[in-house]
């Protein structure tokens, strides 16, 4: 009876987005949770239950089958012997030869549609996945195991097999066509995907499956706490859900997954080498959102979504050599032009399936300029269904962005997006929406009157910081398929930023196993990173905010740098909590010396000057033809002067040079400067400049012309007061 409890509980919340309707299955309590793991380990995995594996002719389901059962001492079915060939009394050839592969593979669904077993392994035929109402039948009872095996190596086996020609395929089409083709049929039907990395006995092939069937349904492994959780006090454990609605955590700490990220083996990573950037987003994410969040054909909806035609460049994130052992990763292809869309094409789709369905959501962000349009952007292109319960507000320093950032900005509004200048500067804006969300009086109060939560964009929250690992990542799969380095060669990164977030997840793909040297944190002129790397001091005492051309790491308090020092301090909540509140008190902190070593072990910094910065603009158009934005010629003049020509070093171009098109005019010495932005980029592309002027922001930038934007000032009520009033005019109030 209990394994039938279990399934149906499991089912639930396979169903169930929300995570607060899933606390109601498994309520948060430790020695509930402690109880049910017990139960757990007394059962067998497979209950009444099966494990069904699927994959392509070549996969290995039948041995892997085979050694899973006989691990399990469960039954073990082979569709194709136990199955087809005993319905048909002839051989799977045979039938396949007298009726041909379209109503083969109707003849096969029929014969598995009247099959069923309980506490089994299942092997299906690598055609199974093409009929859609067997399918469906298998799944009622059972975990489809995705055996995930690289084409090239199928082909390999196929080919000594002396297997030419598979189901479905017709005159004139290749192996390697057909195996595509079938991709999308595996997607649409797994639970679980296991990555079968070339070299892998049968053995640890079927390790690898009951290591992810425990994964699959221990729902409890992988939760969230703060930053600033303290070991010796109750521990507010958070679902991946939770975290990526609720933002921020109520103590005011930043959201980490609580074991820490999962870790690829070398094997795994060469196996993503020919995989496209999609196929790698997808590979990774699956690993780090545990499938009772979102599961994982949800989960490949939404990457398709975000990444399948939003971006100008089918790469989607670009490897470009550039000079030296200099290559540049360029992340300004998606719609507004800057690294950020990489994570909030995909962002905003995994909120509104995060979010409870009956509640309306507010998203506040701070932006230095290119957050603001990302976000817009990105939420505008949500179903109309989820845009009329899902709204957001951005705050920008009203003179703190460029001419063309805060157009892009304004001409990004749309019927649930609005932007909001502020008197004041990026730390500010960033200062009042932390305590905005934590006045627990101001939050309760629209959620009673409007039925309205809030929520954050930015880089606090962890949705929006998880797929900027990607593409740290796929830049160095993309120097080993380029056949550059061979894998586990060493590489340095060069990123600017002011907030931390960009630099922090390349720090975290390295902790997943990317072969990742050095860190070098690039900042302008506002270069506190720099000096804290340096010294381990954190000192905003005297220090202004300059405004210089590179306005997106124009940033003094950053508030990602709170995750890097929870994870180098071994999860030390309590160390993390003191320093950050001597930040808020003192305006200083000073970093212990043995952490100031491990910070150091993956960390250098560097600063550049304005006139360095148009300087490296202008160098590298005079002898390449290139135009760097004004934050990627940072990163270049810091990795000049900080690489040691050893390995290869990838610098993130953190965004397209239109946006900057008045420093980037002066970069280049050209005299006339118009004050119109468009008339800017115009002139800009007569100079056929490398890359192109970006098409998407010439296009906003014309729909700015038509749209206002509202201006508020330094002042949290004032900017809580124009919240109520977006919330009273986008969402009916609760009576």
């Amino acid at each position: 009876m209990f394994h039938v409890v279990q399934y149906q509980c499991l089912k639930l919340t396979q169903n169930i987005g929300s995570s607060v309707h899933r606390k109601l299955i498994f309520p948060r309590t430790l020695a509930l949770a402690q109880l049910w793991k017990s139960w757990l380990s007394t059962l067998s995995l497979v209950g009444d239950q099966n494990i069904v594996l699927m994959g392509p002719p070549g996969a290995g389901k039948t041995t892997v089958g085979r050694i899973v059962g006989h691990k399990l001492g469960c039954r073990v079915i082979d569709v194709d012997d136990d199955v087809l060939e005993t319905t048909w009394n002839m051989s799977v050839t045979e039938k396949l030869q007298d009726v041909g592969s379209r109503q083969f593979i109707e003849e096969e669904g029929k014969a598995l549609l009247k099959f069923s077993a309980s506490g089994s392994v299942i092997s299906l035929s690598g055609s199974n996945p093409m009929h859609a109402a067997s399918m469906q039948h298998v799944k009622k009872n059972g975990i489809v195991v995705y055996l995930d095996v690289p084409t090239r190596d199928i082909i390999d086996r196929l080919e000594l097999m002396k297997v030419d020609r598979i189901v479905g395929q017709d005159s004139g089409i290749s192996v390697r066509e057909i195996l595509q083709f079938r991709k999308q049929f595996y997607k649409k039907w797994f639970d679980i995907r296991v990555r079968c990395e070339g070299g892998l006995t049968a053995e640890a092939v079927a390790d690898k499956v009951l290591d992810a069937v425990k994964r699959y349904q221990d729902s409890e492994s992988e939760t969230f706490i703060s930053t600033r959780h303290i070991r010796s006090e109750m521990c507010e454990q958070k679902y991946f859900t939770e975290a990526v609605v609720e933002s921020l955590a109520s103590d005011g700490g930043l959201f980490v997954p609580e074991k820490g990220l999962p870790t690829f083996s070398a094997g795994e990573w060469q196996s993503l080498v020919e995989a496209t950037y999609i196929e790698r987003a997808q590979i990774i994410l699956e690993r780090c959102i545990h499938p009772a969040d979102i599961p994982a054909f949800k989960l490949g909806e939404i990457v398709e979504i975000a990444y399948g035609e939003n971006f100008t460049c089918s790469k989607i994130a670009p490897l470009r050599y550039l000079t030296g052992n200099q290559f540049l990763l360029e992340l300004f292809h998606g719609p507004t032009a800057s690294f950020k869309d990489l994570a909030l094409q995909l962002m905003p789709h995994l909120f509104a399936y995060c979010i409870p369905k009956r509640c309306n959501y507010l998203v506040l962000v701070a932006t230095s300029g290119d957050t603001g349009s990302a976000v817009l952007d990105g939420f505008s292109r949500l179903s109309d269904t989820d845009k009329q319960r899902i709204a957001v507000v951005t705050f920008f320093p009203e003179d703190g962005v460029s001419q063309i950032q805060k157009s892009q900005m304004i001409g990004c509004q749309r019927e649930n997006g609005w932007s909001v200048g502020v008197k004041s500067d990026f730390d500010f804006c960033q200062t009042a929406i932390k305590e905005i969300f934590t006045n627990s009086d101001y939050s309760g109060f629209l959620t009673i009157e409007y039925g309205t939560a809030l929520s954050a964009a930015n880089s606090i929250n962890w949705a929006r910081l998880l797929p900027q690992v990607i593409y740290h990542a796929s830049a160095y799969l993309d120097l080993v398929h380029q056949d550059i380095i061979t894998f586990g060669s060493p590489i340095d990164v060069c990123i600017p930023t002011g907030n931390f977030g960009n630099i922090l997840a390349a720090l975290y793909a390295k902790r997943m196993g990317i072969p990742i040297r050095k860190c070098i944190c690039a900042s302008n002129e506002n270069n506190v990173l720099t000096d804290f790397i340096r010294t381990g001091l954190y000192d905003l005492r005297g220090r202004r905010l300059m405004q210089t051309s590179s306005p997106a790491i124009d940033i003094l308090k950053s508030s990602n740098l709170e995750r890097h020092l929870h994870l180098i301090a071994s999860g030390d909540g309590q160390l993390v909590t003191q320093l950050f509140s001597e930040l808020e008190k003192q305006c200083h902190f000073q970093l212990q010396k043995d952490l100031l070593e491990k910070l150091q072990q993956d960390l250098v910094a560097g600063w550049c000057s304005e006139e360095d910065c148009l300087a490296a603009i202008h160098s590298v158009y005079s002898t390449t033809g290139y135009i760097l934005d004004t934050h990627t010629a940072v990163a270049k003049v810091v990795a000049d002067r900080l690489q040691d020509r050893t390995c290869p070093v990838i610098i993130s171009s953190t965004a397209h040079y239109s946006k900057f098109a008045p420093a980037i005019l002066r970069a280049l010495r050209i005299a006339e400067i118009k004050q119109n932005p468009l008339s800017q980029l115009h002139l800009l592309s007569s100079y056929s400049p490398l890359p192109p002027v970006h098409r998407g922001l010439l296009e906003t930038l014309k729909e700015n012309e038509k749209q206002k934007h509202q201006i508020c000032a330094a002042d949290v009520n004032v900017m809580m007061a124009h919240i109520e009033t977006v919330i009273q005019n986008q969402f009916m109030k609760v009576f």
